[in-house]
């Protein structure tokens, strides 16, 4: 499937490539017990996933990278989570005082690393990450995660556009086709 999507994107005229910049950064998005644990609605399977991830996380950290986190986190009765939480009930998993919510124990960010709280699928939207990516001076973000149909996806489309990264990317161990719901 990725060889037929990826001549559909060249003969679309997408298939332009960028080269890595100076200060690249990863960014892991909302890699979480809510995707992993099966009694969770919010259940994916993405297992092969949770290992790519933190390979690329000992990655990035030993060749000095910085690594970046998100997760996703509502108020009380999500009332900071607009019709986007009204209208995903399995959303009540980041509630306070959720284990489903708490990043998995293998994949945990590192003292002085930044995480991003977000209520949304962007962790533009709402947040301090264009901010701090731009005070980092980071050219070059990989971003990584769960939910590449979603969060990753609304990410990776949105960075260009929102601060000074010239070169979003997304790792190729980490792309899983997602079937729609």
């Amino acid at each position: 499937m990725a060889d037929d999507l990826d001549e559909d994107y060249a003969k679309a005229g997408f298939g332009g490539r960028l080269e890595r910049g100076e200060r690249p950064a990863l960014l892991i998005v909302d890699v979480c017990m809510a995707y992993l644990d099966r009694a969770s609605p919010l259940y994916a399977g993405v297992e092969a996933a949770l290992a790519s991830n933190i390979r690329l996380a000992e990655a990035a950290r030993a060749a000095g990278v910085p690594v970046i986190f998100t997760r996703v986190a509502y108020g009380a009765g999500g009332v900071d989570g607009g019709l986007f939480y009204r209208k995903v009930p399995a959303l009540k998993a980041f509630l306070p005082g959720s284990r489903l919510g708490e990043f998995h124990p293998d994949l945990v960010p590192a003292a002085g690393e930044v995480v991003v709280t977000k209520q949304y699928a962007s962790a533009f939207f709402g947040t301090s990450l264009a901010a701090t990516l731009n005070a980092m001076r980071i050219d070059t973000l990989f971003v990584t995660g769960f939910s590449t149909s979603g969060c990753v996806r609304a990410i990776a489309g949105r960075t260009m556009p929102i601060c000074s990264i010239s070169r979003p990317n997304m790792p190729r161990s980490c792309r899983k086709p997602t079937r729609s719901r």
